[in-house]
């Protein structure tokens, strides 16, 4: 579910508050997601995912993540910010 919940956003291009609750407390999905950037989970199972190249059922494709509309307008420069997470001010 935490996953599901995590692509959901993705996908969607939600904030992490709009979460639906069948995948549980967004506050607690959020705080797993940013653990798992941190400590470079997503990066090793996408790493293990792509390995098995004779998977013919994996497709990572960039069509399904979806931007903000506030996403558009570009203000403020280049910043690199791990997806989901929270800007600092």
């Amino acid at each position: 579910m935490f996953v599901n919940g995590c692509l959901w956003v993705l996908r969607s291009g939600a904030h992490w508050r709009d979460l639906p609750e069948r995948y549980g407390k967004w506050k607690t999905v959020h705080r797993r997601f940013s653990r798992w950037c941190h400590a470079g989970v997503w990066e090793r199972v996408f790493d293990v995912l792509a390995a098995d190249r004779a998977n013919q059922y994996l497709m990572i494709d960039s069509t399904i993540v979806r931007a903000h509309q506030q996403a558009a307008s570009g203000k403020g420069g280049q910043r690199i910010r791990r997806w989901g997470a929270p800007e600092a001010d």
